[in-house]
């Protein structure tokens, strides 16, 4: 995996990439624990069950906006520095929540959230950095290697969150050592990014010196690049398929716990199935993404997750959630990991973080509308009705996808190789 330019020091691809994914192990562990318990510490918390939406709203919406800025920011000072400092801001936001539970303060839980939703939003900036790392036709494949680490956190979450709930009482003051225990996770993977070196940035301009591209010219404009061939199929899907996921993702616990009257210890299996669906088959999905294509890998994605959210207006129980939530994250990962690649794909190292950047802020803020929305729903029409939301705009961008196939424009073939 390690890539060797000419006349010059094999590059710690490998290296990077195993650092890079145990850092996404913490990362997911924590933020199982965000989307099993956010919706239920807001309403313990505050006592307002009808913006029961509005704790995983505040999560996405600080996540998206935070996006904008790191992606921007990645793109001048390389991926690990602003990588870092979003683990900083985790860290804070898990003892504010901590704090706020054990003195049921909402002064203390917003800005919690805020700076949890943060770190989220930068920390799903690291496939900016495993894209860096590969060039374009193994490009899914990389990005594909640093987001397995995520499977060792959906098993290490449940192990460690789960007892902690068992046999308790669900009251406020019962969820300040687990939001504790989740900036402990942190503590973990910001050792981890700390130790990658050289900057993924860096690593991407070297291999474009060695592939004999030309020097590249001064970064594009943003509205420029959303001009070229194959952005804005790739960015719708990858809003929908991030939007629907994480709306659905943080609702689910409410429901299984409110709606058909499970236990919360019953939540984390349950968001563990879904995040072994988002990863467990990745170091599979990435080589099929290149094999296959951008264009029918987001259409197979969009309509796995379609698929999977038909059922839930109907079933309650633990396992069948389970299995439905599986196949969430599977289609998810299908068409995010194939969108990531093709607008990583159409982007130089100096413009990549910007793009993603861009599409992760309009994906975080769709994603806390439907959370919003869905929260709402759920409280006036049920679940039904959050279930038939959420499959209609995960089959709304096929049509555009199969209309404007994903083909680059040739003289923008090597672009990120620049």
């Amino acid at each position: 995996m390690s890539s060797i330019p000419a006349g010059g020091p094999a590059l710690p691809v490998t290296r990077n990439t195993i650092l890079l994914a145990a850092s996404l192990a913490t990362v997911s562990g924590m933020l199982q624990l965000g989307a099993a318990i956010a919706t239920i510490t807001f309403v313990l918390v505050t006592g307002i069950d009808a913006l029961l939406g509005l704790g995983p709203a505040i999560l996405l919406s600080s996540g998206a906006l935070a996006a904008l800025f790191a992606g921007r920011a990645m793109d001048r000072a390389g991926r690990i520095p602003v990588l870092a400092a979003g683990y900083f801001a985790g860290m804070a936001g898990s003892g504010l929540i901590a704090v706020a539970a054990y003195a049921e303060s909402s002064l203390a839980l917003i800005p919690g959230l805020a700076l949890v939703g943060a770190f989220a939003g930068v920390a799903n900036l690291t496939r900016t950095a495993a894209g860096d790392m590969y060039p374009p036709e193994r490009r899914a494949r990389g990005i594909s290697f640093v987001l397995f680490g995520s499977v060792f956190g959906a098993i290490l979450g449940p192990a460690v969150f789960a007892p902690l709930f068992s046999g308790r009482d669900l009251e406020a003051e019962s969820l300040v050592v687990p939001w504790l225990a989740g900036g402990g996770f942190l503590i973990v993977g910001l050792a981890l990014v700390l130790a990658v070196r050289p900057d993924p940035k860096r690593i991407a301009e070297l291999l474009g010196t060695s592939s004999g591209a030309p020097p590249p010219a001064a970064a594009a404009p943003l509205s420029e690049i959303l001009r070229r061939p194959g952005a804005l199929p790739a960015l719708l899907a990858a809003l929908a398929s991030f939007g629907v996921m994480v709306s659905v993702m943080n609702l689910t616990g409410y429901v299984v716990v409110t709606e058909h009257g499970h236990e919360q210890k019953d939540v984390f299996p349950i968001i563990g199935a879904h995040v072994l669906g988002m990863y467990a088959l990745v170091l599979f999905v990435g080589p099929v993404i290149d094999r296959i294509g951008r264009t029918q890998s987001l259409v197979g994605g969009l309509a796995i997750m379609a698929l999977s959210c038909i059922p839930l207006a109907w079933t309650g129980g633990v396992a069948v959630t389970g299995v439905l939530l599986f196949g969430l994250g599977l289609g998810w990962n299908l068409s995010f990991v194939a969108a990531t690649a093709q607008l990583a794909d159409l982007t130089s190292p100096a413009e990549r973080g910007k793009l993603l950047g861009f599409s992760d802020l309009l994906s975080g803020i769709l994603g806390a509308s439907l959370a919003l929305l869905g929260g709402f729903a759920l409280e006036t029409l049920g679940v039904v009705a959050l279930a038939a939301g959420a499959t209609a705009i995960a089959l709304a961008p096929i049509t555009l996808i199969v209309r404007r196939r994903l083909r680059p424009d040739p003289a923008l073939a090597t672009i990120s190789d620049r």
